[in-house]
């Protein structure tokens, strides 16, 4: 009997980071005048994606249906949710609620952990 395997189903992990203790903040570096962007986890029920910012770059405001967990690592952030001007800092957390309108902008260099859960 062969293995078969659902092509729809993608999966993608980290591989540093499997049974092994990881910073987070030295999995990802900052690049000149870019968003850099690592994928943790991958998987059909989720996501968990560092972001590195360097100042002034910015994610335009969009929506997507689910909720997700922004977690700063380094430095601080803007966000805007729902027409809400959220500051935030390293060690802090915010929801961001699924179908709402939000943005992020960094007005210096930051971190983030971002773990969208697609349920």
């Amino acid at each position: 009997m062969t293995n078969m395997v659902d092509k729809r189903v993608v999966s993608s992990v980290l591989e540093v980071c499997v049974g092994q203790s990881q910073g987070l903040s030295g999995l990802i570096d900052y690049a000149p005048d870019s968003i850099v962007s690592k994928t943790i986890l991958d998987k059909p029920v989720g996501t968990i994606t560092l972001f590195a910012f360097d100042e002034g770059q910015k994610l335009s405001e969009h929506t997507v249906p689910y909720d997700a967990v922004v977690q700063v690592i380094d430095g601080r952030g803007r966000l805007m949710i729902g027409g809400k001007d959220v500051i935030v800092a390293a060690g802090q957390i915010v929801i961001m609620p699924g179908s709402v309108p939000h943005s992020v902008a960094a007005e210096e260099r930051f971190k983030m952990l971002l773990t969208m859960i697609r349920a």
